[in-house]
């Protein structure tokens, strides 16, 4: 009889928090995957039933919600404010990014009561490094996966992937990688040599496009910039990524959805060109 370790044990609890086994494991399909999303907070300047309406526009259902689309209190709120985005079609895949800036159990418990109450397993975290240990008792504790997410140059805890790695490497599976794949860039990094590296703890994919690899560069639509999304989307089919790959476009806040809908016409194109599904 074949044995499963610990360490695939707790990807396969990941894979079923984000909703991504059936009841029975298959193999990895012979076509790659990519799985499209969008961070709410490229949408911050509007509310929830406006963000609904984006995503049916978008035609994905897949959110990476912000809690300024679903707040953390009142608690009792929660359940039925994340019912509604899935009463409209809306899956919330993802919840964040959420921070973490007091050592406290009152403050990490209240944001992980704040998960299980919306029905989110899956979250992209930013705890510093004193409180990254607290973090993962309760990650334990709720059964509840958390990608961490460098932010670039100006981030004194997490600038690069591999500093998160350099922290999480002993730390429960459980904690893994939100790469951020425009802060990757800006601070020098290859994105692609970050996402092979993470491979399975892999959580979640933050994705723009830049005008040039450096700090200052503005960020654009994918596809009209430097990023190397072709050889992204090839690492991810190679790694079996199963989760996300979620557009986070913070310029135009006031009118965001012209550079978001050119944003997925260029990566669906390129999902195809490729020879890969949009799952």
């Amino acid at each position: 009889m074949s044995r499963i370790n610990r360490r695939d044990a707790l990807k396969l609890g990941c894979l079923a928090a984000g909703g991504m086994l059936t009841s029975q494991m298959v193999a990895a399909p012979a076509t790659p995957t990519i799985r499209l999303g969008v961070c709410s907070y490229g949408f911050r300047k509007f509310g929830p039933d406006q963000v609904i309406g984006f995503m049916h526009q978008l035609k994905c259902p897949s959110l990476n919600v912000k809690d300024i689309h679903l707040p953390m209190t009142p608690l009792a709120d929660v359940p039925r404010l994340a019912k509604a985005y899935r009463d409209a079609g809306v899956q919330l895949t993802c919840a964040g990014a959420i921070y973490f800036r007091t050592d406290s159990d009152e403050d990490v418990r209240a944001k992980f009561e704040y998960l299980k109450a919306a029905g989110v397993r899956r979250f992209v975290g930013a705890p510093t490094h004193a409180v990254l240990p607290r973090v993962e008792r309760f990650v334990k504790e709720y059964d509840i996966c958390m990608g961490l997410h460098n932010h670039g140059p100006h981030d004194t805890e997490w600038p690069s992937p591999f500093d998160v790695q350099k922290a999480i490497e002993p730390l429960d599976h459980r904690i893994g990688y939100c790469i951020d794949v425009g802060h990757t860039l800006r601070i020098g990094v290859d994105p692609v040599a970050a996402i092979r590296m993470a491979g399975s703890r892999l959580y979640d994919l933050h994705v723009r496009d830049l005008a040039a690899a450096n700090e200052t560069a503005e960020a654009l639509p994918m596809g009209d910039g430097v990023m190397p999304t072709r050889e992204i989307f090839r690492v991810l089919a190679a790694i079996n990524y199963p989760y996300y790959v979620d557009l986070e476009l913070e310029t135009h806040e006031n009118d965001p959805m012209p550079d978001t809908l050119k944003s997925f016409a260029y990566m669906r194109k390129l999902i195809a060109e490729l020879g890969y599904r949009e799952g």
